[in-house]
């Protein structure tokens, strides 16, 4: 008989074909699981697959007296109540650097589409105005990426490799994170010393009590007119009525979004903006990365079921 897996948060079934050949999974489609399964089967799972940010708290993993592990479907998992899991004896995984290069080269395409105005070049051409002449001042000559410094927010895994980017485009980099490294990059004492020596800052750090709308309005200050602020990491890092604060009177010149505060984020202030580009939180979204996710969920769980220590446990956890 296969092992039992619950699928806790609403994944697309091809996400999850992979997990159906190995265990017997109980697929919730993102609904609250006592409306989709009696408590004597929520009694006996001992393992479940949830999206990293998907709220997991005491309560929710007290519906599951045997549970034992619990695994993140990517790199965060800022949703998981640690504490509580730990004081319960489960296992947390996740799927560590697996999406790294992906979120990285999203980084990159929207700090390039935000300073280089992409998305008004492409509606200059498609409204005929370039072909009229006609003239637009947001087609005004940028600045470009030799000599511009990057302030990158985090430099674990993703961190590192937008720097590495950046500096190909022969970019200055600096960074700010709770430790130094031994690295080619310009290290700062604090967010607030980093954002007022860049002019294009990278959120790249871990959500978290100690990050909610760490980039707040002073942030955003500092970086100042010319400047611009891209976020791939998690949408409470940034105070979001401070970022449309900033964007409206023009405190900061753009930003490029892939994660909001509230996913799916519908229409409101912010996307009426002109000076932002966004993306649906598709960071990670590639072929390769999901193959390497999903070999680190396929990991852990086998582990688990092995009676083996997750070999991409949370440390923290």
């Amino acid at each position: 008989m296969a092992d039992k897996v619950l699928i806790y948060s609403r994944f697309p079934k091809s996400m999850m074909a992979r997990f159906a050949e190995r265990f017997e999974l109980l697929d919730t489609g993102g609904k609250p699981v006592r409306e989709v399964f009696p408590a004597e089967e929520l009694g006996g799972i001992r393992a479940l697959l949830t999206a990293g940010g998907s709220p997991l708290g005491a309560e929710a993993m007290d519906l599951f007296p045997k549970l034992g592990a619990i695994v993140c479907y990517g790199t965060g998992y800022d949703g998981v109540d640690l504490k509580a899991a730990a004081s319960r004896n489960i296992a947390v995984g996740h799927s560590p650097g697996a999406n790294a290069a992906s979120v990285a080269d999203i980084a990159m395409t929207l700090m390039l589409a935000t300073t280089r105005r992409i998305l008004v070049a492409d509606q200059y051409v498609r409204s005929g105005d370039w072909a009229a002449s006609k003239q637009s001042p947001m087609m005004r000559p940028q600045a470009g990426m030799p000599g511009r410094r990057i302030g990158i927010y985090g430099m674990g895994e993703i961190g590192r490799k937008i720097a590495a980017r950046c500096a190909a485009f022969e970019s200055e980099v600096g960074y700010f994170s709770r430790t130094r490294y031994d690295l080619p990059y310009q290290y700062f004492q604090a967010l607030e010393a980093l954002a007022d020596w860049c002019s294009v800052l990278m959120i790249a750090v871990r959500a978290g009590a100690e990050t909610q709308h760490v980039v707040n309005a002073d942030i955003l200050r500092r970086l100042g007119a010319d400047g611009y602020v891209v976020n791939i990491s998690r949408g409470s890092v940034i105070d979001e009525k401070a970022l449309v604060a900033a964007l409206t009177d023009k405190t900061i010149a753009g930003a490029g979004l892939d994660v909001f505060q509230k996913e799916p984020h519908a229409p409101d202030a912010l996307t009426e903006l002109p000076n932002v580009v966004f993306a649906p939180h598709i960071g990670g979204h590639t072929l390769d990365s999901h193959v390497a996710m999903q070999n680190c969920v396929l990991a852990n769980l086998t582990a688990f079921f092995e009676g083996k220590p997750l070999p991409y446990r949370v440390k923290s956890a």
